[in-house]
C-alpha cells in the first residue's frame, strides 16, 4: 500500500506539467471575447501605423487578417503580433502585397527625407570631425616630410622612406579613429579594418613574390653583405657590385655587361665576396714526365713561384702532386697575391709562364697530350728548336680592374637610380 502511494506521489507533478503545457482550447469562448481580441489587435495596428488597409476579424478565437501590406516582412510581423494576443487560437493571414506605386514609393521617400534631415542636423558635428581628421593628417604628413630625424634613425634612404610611409599610415588611421569617435561610429572602423585586412591578405597571396622581394630588399639594405665595387659571385654570376636598388642587385660582369639579380634571389643564394679579403690564391695544374725526379720538380716549381715579386711571402706558395695520368704526373701549383696590387688573371698567367720556363731550363720534360706515331719508311726530321722563354717579369698590376672601376664609378654617379649601399656602411 505504501509503495502504491509513493508511486502516485512521484507521478503527480509530471501529469500536472503535461496538462499545463498542452494548453487546451477553452469551450466557453464568447462573442464578447472575440470583440475584445479584434479591438486589441486593431488598436495595436493603428498605433504602429502603415497598415491602414488591413482589416481584422475574429470568430471563435480565430483571427483573420485581410487587406494589403507593403512587404512580406509586414505579413510575418502581423501574424506574430496576432499570435501574442491572449485568447487567440489561430491566425489566418490573408493579406497580400500591394501593387500600388504610390503606396510603395511614399515610405521610401519618407525615409529619404528623414535621413536627409538627420544629415543636415549633423552637419556641424560632421564638419568638426572632418576638421579634426584634416588636422591630424596634416601633422602626420608634416612629420613624415621632416627628413633629418628619419635619416638619422634609418641606415639608408630606403628604410627612411618606409618609416615615413608608416608614419603617414599611422596618422591616417589615428585621424579616422578620432573622427569616427566624434561621430559616434567607431564600430564602422572595425568593419573597415576587417575588410582591409581580408583584401590585404588576398593581395599578399597574389603578389607573394613581390612581397618576398620587398622584404629581401629591406634585409639586404640593413645587413649589407657587400659594398660598392666588391667583386662577388651570386648564384653563379660573377661581377662587380654597382648598386643595390629596392628591387634588384646590379652587377657589372668582367665583359662589361649589366647583371640584374632580384633581391629575393640574392638573399636566399650563396654569396661569394672576393674583395672582402685582400689576399687571394691562384691555382693551376701542370704536368711533368713520369720518369723525372718528382721531388726536384716540385721544389723547383715552388721556388720559382715564391720568387715572383707579386707573390706574397705569407701564405707561402705550395705545390703538391695531384694525380698520375698516362701522359705524366699532374701537379697543382698555388700562390697568394694581394688583389689591391696585382690582377689575379695576369698574376696566374705570369706564374704559369715562369714555371714552364724554369722546368724547360732544368731539363724537365713537359709531356704533350698527343700520342706520337713512329714512321719507319721515312726519316723524321727533328723538331725545330723553340725560342726560350724570357726571364723578365711582366707587369701584373690591376690596370684592367682600374678601368672597370672607372666604369662602375660612372654608373654609381648616375642620379636617376637610388643606391641602398653605402661605402661607409657596416657590413655583416
Amino acid at each position: 500500500m505504501r509503495a502504491l502511494i509513493l508511486i502516485i506521489l512521484l507521478l503527480w507533478p509530471v501529469t500536472a506539467v503535461a496538462q499545463d503545457n498542452a494548453a487546451p482550447i477553452a469551450t466557453d469562448t464568447s462573442a464578447r471575447d472575440d470583440t475584445a481580441i479584434r479591438d486589441r489587435i486593431s488598436d495595436i495596428i493603428a498605433v504602429l501605423g502603415g497598415h491602414e488597409s488591413v482589416d481584422v476579424a475574429v470568430q471563435e478565437g480565430v483571427v483573420t487578417l485581410t487587406g494589403e501590406v507593403l512587404t512580406p516582412q509586414d505579413q510575418t510581423a502581423l501574424t506574430e503580433l496576432a499570435q501574442r494576443i491572449e485568447g487567440v487560437i489561430a491566425v489566418r493571414n490573408n493579406t497580400v502585397e500591394t501593387t500600388d506605386l504610390d503606396a510603395r514609393l511614399t515610405p521610401a521617400l519618407e525615409r529619404f527625407r528623414t535621413r536627409a534631415l538627420q544629415l543636415v542636423s549633423s552637419l556641424p558635428l560632421l564638419g568638426i570631425a572632418l576638421v579634426v581628421f584634416v588636422v591630424i593628417l596634416w601633422v602626420g604628413l608634416a612629420l613624415a616630410r621632416w627628413q633629418r630625424p628619419w635619416k638619422r634613425l634609418a641606415p639608408n634612404a630606403f628604410i627612411a622612406q618606409i618609416m615615413q610611409q608608416i608614419i603617414r599610415l599611422a596618422f591616417v588611421v589615428l585621424g579616422l579613429v578620432v573622427a569616427l569617435d566624434i561621430l559616434g561610429a567607431t564600430a564602422l572602423l572595425g568593419t573597415i579594418l576587417g575588410a582591409a585586412g581580408i583584401i590585404g591578405l588576398a593581395l599578399g597571396f597574389a603578389v607573394k613574390d613581390t612581397v618576398e622581394n620587398f622584404i629581401a630588399s629591406i634585409m639586404l639594405s640593413i645587413r649589407q653583405p657587400f659594398a660598392p665595387n666588391d667583386v662577388v659571385e651570386i648564384n653563379g654570376d660573377i661581377g662587380t657590385v654597382i648598386r643595390l636598388t629596392s628591387r634588384a642587385t646590379i652587377l657589372l660582369s668582367p665583359d662589361g655587361n649589366h647583371i640584374r639579380i632580384p633581391n629575393a634571389t640574392v638573399f636566399s643564394s650563396r654569396v661569394v665576396n672576393y674583395t672582402q679579403n685582400a689576399e687571394r690564391r691562384f691555382l693551376f695544374p701542370i704536368s711533368v714526365s713520369r720518369d723525372c725526379d718528382l721531388a726536384a720538380a716540385r721544389n723547383l716549381i715552388e721556388r720559382t713561384v715564391q720568387d715572383l715579386p707579386f707573390v706574397l711571402d705569407q701564405p707561402r706558395a705550395a705545390v703538391w702532386i695531384e694525380t698520375l695520368e698516362a701522359g705524366g704526373v699532374v701537379m697543382q701549383v698555388a700562390g697568394w697575391i694581394d688583389q689591391r696590387q696585382s690582377s689575379l688573371p695576369l698574376a696566374q698567367g705570369e706564374a704559369i709562364r715562369h714555371v714552364k720556363r724554369a722546368l724547360e731550363e732544368d731539363g724537365f720534360e713537359i709531356p704533350d697530350n698527343v700520342q706520337p706515331i713512329a714512321l719507319t719508311r721515312a726519316t723524321i726530321d727533328p723538331p725545330a728548336p723553340t725560342s726560350k722563354e724570357s726571364a723578365d717579369i711582366a707587369e701584373v698590376s690591376p690596370g684592367q680592374e682600374e678601368a672597370v672601376s672607372d666604369m662602375i664609378k660612372a654608373e654609381r654617379n648616375r642620379e636617376d637610380t637610388p643606391d641602398l649601399l653605402r661605402a661607409d656602411g657596416q657590413k655583416e
